[in-house]
């Protein structure tokens, strides 16, 4: 096997801000890998330790063989991938079971540790554990993967990664592989294996599930056992819980007198970003067998006489497109800090949201959206056509993205269904309508705190809010088209009908959810945009053109402007590919905010 030379790694930072354990081994940087285009590596069985496999490169992890940043910078079709390396368990970890777990594995992974199979996932966008410790050996062990993407299937949930050679127009370059971190977790026999957390502003109360994992192994152990629940605010402590474990999920309702007493003082929003620490101890007579950080925000979304409110009260959306692209890692952000830069340019720039898009980000992105204060639309990356097939691998993944991300207070809405991809003939096909349906109501049924959008853009049926793309540039024309609720609801931008399948508007919350798209060159790359700017004076009275009817409509009740950075050769973002403003920061953030 070759030896994998130790330097630095990019992507050192824990994980799972959600879901923080002290002791963890992070298993990022240098790999060995392959391509197996013939596809014959299973059956040469290249996942033995001792294998003859062809490892003959080496790879960055958790950056994929087409980025810049994997050592290898390759857009070429590979669709089968194999990587491979050792590791060793620190010596404190003995005894304790010991979980593998990858970010994101683009698209169906296996995982062999020293020739065992202990993990199979399916799903491009969304995190996989194993516990491998009856895998072990001692000393050396050796994990394998084998990543196969479908890249030429456009029913597979695949965002905005191009079926064709080259990117063009608003698709961009694939992902294969491993895409998010991986590491290694050791745990107690008997441990926390999630929790959900759901914050209630008008009982001054937050509702703690807790669920355990290995507590039917454990019931001959010697003891109760207790799990302890701490809250504190900026270090100060608030409440404290203690309940006794019987079973594997613990429900727990905690009230926080502290935030009675203060308040809006302590309520979550992009304005003031409030978080409350907790800290859940499983022990038994006084051991701790497992302790875990987390975080919530006190706030709430609802919508109220047909406004979207924000812990009760009105609250304009002013949103960017984010793509969540970048020029070295492709879909990986080459570094936590640019994840964070990313929520702070946003700020900067007047918005108050993004609407991530057509990608399931990085966890440490919505932990500086909750940490800074930053509403996020969570959206999943869609397939682009309708198969029977398509359903199945969808609606697994939306669950496993809706379940990710809970907890997060910056998310605001869920958006399972982009522009009618994946459902193309939605306005006449029974199927796809009543496909839209049911992740609505799927997803109403997993969280019913949040609004959901049947499908943003146009051709909605039942949803919490309506949302229109509309990428007129005529200020005339879209402050007329805005002037009324009817003509917002009747317009047809793209010549997309706003409902179908017998829907009508409900009164529900207005928003134009993509606008604005103006090209403006500011670096290398060659591009396009909705419409074009010849300069800087030009790019920002445009800009204001478009701007302006969002802020001034009557009916209009918040707006996402495309888009926040250029992407490879679409070159419509407020910033360029590398993130260097096409204008004055103040002077956009002006035009935003009307202020």
């Amino acid at each position: 096997m070759m030896e994998l030379d130790s330097k630095p790694v990019l992507r050192s930072e824990y994980p799972r801000p959600q879901f923080h354990r002290q002791d963890w081994l992070s298993l990022n940087g240098e790999w060995e890998f392959t391509y197996d285009d013939a596809a014959n590596g299973e059956d040469e069985r290249w996942y033995l330790a001792d294998a003859s496999a062809p490892f003959t490169r080496t790879i960055e992890v958790p950056f994929t063989f087409q980025s810049k940043l994997s050592g290898i910078d390759d857009p070429a079709f590979h669709d089968v991938v194999w990587y491979r390396r050792s590791f060793e368990i620190p010596e404190p970890w003995q005894g304790k079971r010991i979980v593998l777990r990858f970010g994101a594995v683009d698209y169906l992974a296996k995982v062999w540790v020293n020739g065992q199979l202990v993990a199979v996932h399916e799903g491009g966008h969304t995190p996989f554990h194993a516990d491998i410790t009856s895998a072990l050996a001692q000393g050396s062990n050796t994990v394998v993967l084998r990543a196969e993407d479908f890249s030429r299937d456009i029913t597979l949930p695949r965002g905005k990664q191009y079926w064709l050679e080259n990117s063009a127009s608003i698709f961009y370059t694939r992902t294969t592989g491993i895409w998010q971190s991986v590491w290694l977790e050791p745990v107690a026999p008997v441990h926390l294996s999630k929790i959900k957390l759901t914050p209630d502003i008008d009982r001054n109360e937050i509702r703690v599930r807790a669920f355990l994992d290995g507590l039917k192994d454990s019931a001959s152990g010697v003891g109760e056992l207790q799990l302890q629940v701490s809250v504190t605010f900026e270090g100060r402590p608030v409440a404290e819980d203690r309940l006794t474990v019987r079973h594997p999920e613990e429900r727990r309702t905690i009230g926080l007198h502290d935030f009675a007493d203060h308040g809006l003082g302590r309520l979550w929003s992009p304005e003031h970003p409030n978080l409350y620490d907790i800290r859940f101890r499983l022990l038994r007579d006084g051991e701790v067998l497992d302790e875990v950080s987390s975080y919530f925000g006190m706030r709430k979304i609802s919508i109220e006489n047909g406004k979207f409110c924000l812990n009760n009260r009105p609250y304009f959306q002013r949103l960017a497109l984010d793509q969540g692209y970048f020029p070295e890692g492709v879909l990986t952000a080459p570094s936590d800090e640019a994840l964070k830069r990313d929520v702070e340019l946003a700020k900067e720039m007047g918005f108050n949201g993004v609407r991530k898009h057509q990608k399931t980000e990085d966890p440490r992105f919505l932990y500086w959206c909750d940490r800074i204060g930053l509403l996020l639309w969570s959206e999943a990356a869609n397939a682009y056509d309708y198969s029977e097939e398509y359903v199945r691998r969808y609606t697994k993944e939306w669950q496993e993205i809706i379940e990710r991300d809970y907890n997060h207070p910056c998310i605001v809405a869920w958006v399972p269904l982009n522009e009618s991809w994946g459902i193309p003939n939605v306005q006449i096909d029974k199927r796809q309508q009543q496909h839209g349906l049911a992740m609505y109501h799927l997803t109403k049924s997993l969280d019913d705190t949040r609004p959901v959008i049947y499908n943003d853009g146009w051709e909605h049926m039942t949803t919490d809010l309506v949302t229109i793309h509309d990428y007129e540039s005529r200020q005339e024309v879209l402050e007329n088209r805005y002037a009324t609720t009817e003509s917002a609801v009747n317009a047809m931008p793209a010549n997309r009908n706003i409902f179908v399948g017998g829907a009508s508007y409900q009164g529900q919350p207005i928003l134009v959810s993509e606008f604005g798209g103006i090209a403006f060159k500011k670096s290398d790359w060659e591009g396009w945009g909705y419409s074009g700017a010849e300069n800087e004076e030009d790019f920002l009275g445009k800009l204001k053109a478009v701007v302006d009817p969002m802020l001034t409509s009557p009916v209009i009740q918040g707006y996402c402007y495309t888009q926040l950075t250029d992407v490879e050769q679409e070159i419509n973002g407020l910033l360029t590919y590398d993130r260097q403003p096409k204008a004055p920061l103040e002077e956009i953030r002006r035009i935003m905010t009307g202020r």
